[in-house]
């Protein structure tokens, strides 16, 4: 293709689109080029030793932007090295050079090409431009300054910078400002107007620093007030342990360590249950988080941890039950009775999962009710219709307030067993994944046997053995 690539004319340059990136005459900065057009484009001005031509886009979120989806006021750059990466990444490192103002975009080239007319910075002594210039370092320099690890090379390169618009490019570049803020300046050819918004920029960007140094401060303070009370609340413990007083406290704490003892946990929940426990015995009751570990452990302590025996099944008195509460559906009963009659012959094993497809009202969850009930368990249901969140699963983590477990854990304490029928309804229903999480792929880990044996619960933070539960989905389409 390098070949083929047709001389272009002395005012044209090629043109690389940007998203979120404006650059500054003077700067140097690293471009990645994802595309085909792109990495022509910086190949061939590195080729020939053209300058490059840098836009912003004005829809970042185009692949293939043309004139329409670019603004045409931009940045000549010099490409000093061009770069692939071990990975297959291109990378090209541009130096600013000088504004331009696109003329026209040119076709029948293999990158985007345009004519352009430069804007010349026209650096006359003026006395008014000096002292906005003067003004504008001061202010750089105060916020360097107020902004934490700033490195000295920082605030000597800005010392070093001459010339007012140099200076002003220098910073514009460096602002943490939007992009489409920056293109502002880019276009504004007039020097004195850009420094007046670059001042205005900068007393705004001083006043924001001030107030978050003002609140770092306090909040400090503030947290050496909560240290000091710490201690105090420890003093006044020891005092109320030593006057016999606070024995109504000790007693809720004997009583949950009784609980957790009772509870028969597997080992890594039973130590944080009692690391919890700890933290709750060092608290005062009126804590902020006394209520919030309080109700944690109670959650531990409901659930059902300890190992039971699996309740035997009669083939024979399913087949009846199942005739018993239904008329008719033999085929169906038939694999249900299959399916009772493996999970009879190995208890253990990791067979399928049962899911019911029809429309409403045929006895989908009637039929899961009649399998509890010949196999000796408990039934319970967990409709799925509609959740769009993967916490409704898997629950919320303890930071959040008013945090719960998920629609697993929550049935499960519910029924107090874990040799249940756990019908879980509407799983075609199940909303699709977005900022929320997806819960189709958190159900995953509730149904796969190879997982669900260590299903951990964002509430909870630790496994939870799942294996025990008979799942039984139902559905009313097979389409999704």
């Amino acid at each position: 293709m390098e070949g083929t690539v047709r001389p272009l004319p002395e005012d044209a340059v090629a043109i690389v689109p940007v998203r979120n990136l404006v650059l500054f005459p003077g700067l140097v900065v690293p471009l990645a080029m994802g595309r085909e057009r792109s990495r022509a484009a910086a190949q061939y001005a590195a080729r020939e030793q053209r300058p490059l031509g840098i836009l912003l886009q004005s829809k970042p979120e185009t692949e293939e932007p043309g004139p329409d989806d670019l603004h045409w006021v931009g940045t000549t750059a010099t490409v000093l090295r061009y770069i692939t990466a071990p990975d297959g990444s291109h990378h090209a490192i541009c130096k600013g050079t000088q504004r331009f103002r696109v003329l026209q975009f040119l076709e029948g080239y293999p990158f985007t090409v345009a004519r352009i007319q430069p804007i010349e910075e026209p650096e006359r002594p003026d006395t008014d431009i000096e002292g906005r210039a003067l003004s504008l370092r001061e202010k750089a320099t105060e916020i360097l300054q107020l902004l934490p690890q700033v490195p000295e090379e920082m605030v000597a390169a800005l010392q070093a910078v001459e010339g007012s618009a140099r200076l002003a490019d220098f910073i514009a570049g460096l602002m943490d400002v939007s992009a489409e803020e920056k293109q502002s300046l880019l276009e504004t050819f007039d020097l004195k107007a850009r420094l007046d918004k670059l001042l205005e920029l900068l007393s705004h960007r001083i006043e924001v620093l001030k107030v978050s140094k003002e609140i770092d401060e306090r909040t400090k303070e503030s947290i050496g007030d909560m240290n000091r009370k710490h201690l105090l609340r420890e003093q006044m413990r020891t005092i109320q342990k030593e006057l016999g007083e606070g024995e109504e406290g000790g007693a809720e704490i004997a009583e949950l360590d009784k609980a957790i003892t009772e509870a028969k946990m597997p080992e890594e929940v039973e130590k944080q249950a009692r690391k919890e426990l700890k933290r709750l015995e060092r608290m005062q009751e009126g804590a902020g988080e006394y209520s919030m570990i309080r109700t944690y452990l109670d959650w531990l302590i409901d659930l059902p941890w300890a190992a039971e025996r699996e309740p035997a099944i009669d083939i024979a008195e399913a087949r009846r039950i199942l005739d018993e509460d239904h008329y008719g559906l033999d085929k169906i009963k038939r694999r249900i009775l299959e399916y009772l009659a493996v999970r009879k012959l190995n208890p253990s094993g990791k067979g399928a999962i049962l899911c019911f497809v029809g429309p409403p009202g045929v006895g989908k969850t009637s039929l899961g009710q009649s399998i509890a009930k010949a196999t000796g368990r408990k039934f319970v249901r967990a409709s799925l219709g509609g959740v769009h969140d993967e916490a409704e699963i898997r629950g919320h983590r303890r930071t959040y307030i008013g945090a719960l477990p998920g629609n697993i854990i929550q049935n499960l304490r519910k029924v107090a067993t874990r040799n249940c029928v756990m019908m879980l309804d509407e799983v075609d229903k199940l909303g699709a994944g977005g900022f929320h999480g997806d819960p189709s792929s958190a159900l995953l880990e509730v149904l796969d046997p190879e997982q669900n044996s260590t299903f951990r619960d964002n509430y909870l933070a630790v496994p939870f053995d799942l294996s025990s539960v008979m799942f039984i989905c139902t559905a009313n389409v097979l389409d999704t």
